[in-house]
């Protein structure tokens, strides 16, 4: 396949923690292999000022979104800053002609004001949430979610959701063999669903219980094809099945049986996208009971068998 063209839009006073996540990201090499061309754009193509007096120069202006196959807004300045008429006029063209355009954190607002997202489901930043409802009620905030993607337009929360979704694009784009290849460079965790919580409460663990359930988690991942008990879990991380229940709900956005069903299904998704491995198989490894439950999980999360993901994205598939 040809390699993907992402633009990265870069506006006055842009935040360049913002800026550098999709500028890391999309700049990779694999095996020294680059995976995509990145080109920076601006308005006008000329040299942007971040909010810290850094100077970011774009390889050109607006006309470059003619070139693209997905577009980034990573960020924005206020709240209350429309686009110029031009970017609002561009975005729409690019939608139109089938161009893939993302919204990380408060890049969300540019796009809501350029009516990409009306009567579509959209993520934010939390601190957001209430500014984002009021000015676009038409638009499908969902408060919890780390990234969404609807009909070809993405946006993602926070700024650490923002690499979360961006290892998502590159699943999309390529495949789980090669995001879990990216997320090695970068040292972080390989996938996040979506749809997990932005761990409003507690971003870092404040207590030896927060701490508890984290070391639990990984534990639970290493060991998704053994039976768990919520009576053993509580009991190995040293508290009362009330507690428990509680601080995993709240560090998850999910409840026990929710977590480990999502972490089997993307399990199971790399499995059939990296190994030759039978569907008996791929079942045991991912934890559930038997092929009939694999199969009933995987159709309601993807809406599609198994197997067809297999031919779709596995090993000697066209997106290899």
């Amino acid at each position: 396949m040809a390699i993907p063209v992402i633009g990265l839009f870069v506006y006055a006073n842009i935040n360049p923690f913002h800026f550098s996540i999709p500028h890391i990201i999309f700049n990779i090499k694999i095996e020294d292999k680059p995976l995509f061309e990145l080109k920076i754009f601006s308005i006008d193509g000329q040299p942007v000022k971040t909010e810290h007096s850094m100077m970011i120069i774009p390889d050109g202006g607006i006309e470059l979104i003619k070139e693209l196959d997905l577009i980034i807004i990573p960020g924005w300045d206020d709240f209350n800053h429309k686009p110029e008429p031009i970017l609002i006029d561009s975005l729409n063209w690019a939608y139109k002609t089938g161009i893939r355009i993302v919204g990380l954190c408060y890049g969300t607002y540019a796009l809501a004001y350029a009516g990409l997202l009306d009567h579509k489901k959209a993520a934010t930043h939390w601190m957001a949430e209430q500014d984002f409802s009021t000015r676009f009620p038409q638009i499908q905030l969902d408060r919890d979610a780390l990234y969404v993607e609807d009909q070809r337009i993405v946006t993602s929360a926070g700024t650490g959701a923002a690499l979360d979704c961006c290892l998502y694009l590159v699943r999309e784009i390529y495949n789980a063999q090669i995001a879990n290849k990216v997320s090695r460079v970068m040292v972080i965790p390989p996938h996040r669903e979506g749809g997990q919580a932005q761990f409003i409460e507690q971003p870092v663990a404040k207590s030896s219980q927060d701490a508890q359930i984290n070391l639990l988690l990984d534990f639970l991942r290493k060991n998704l094809a053994t039976q768990h008990q919520i009576e053993g879990l509580a009991e190995r991380a040293h508290m009362t099945r009330r507690t428990f229940t509680r601080h995993f709900k709240k560090a998850t956005g999910m409840t026990l049986v929710e977590w480990l069903n999502t972490e089997k299904i993307k399990l199971s998704c790399e499995l059939l996208e990296t190994t030759n491995l039978p569907i008996e198989k791929i079942t045991e490894l991912s934890g559930f009971n038997n092929t009939v439950s694999f199969r009933k999980n995987f159709r309601d999360k993807y809406g599609t068998s198994p197997q067809a993901w297999k031919k779709a994205f596995g090993i000697g598939s066209d997106k290899q």
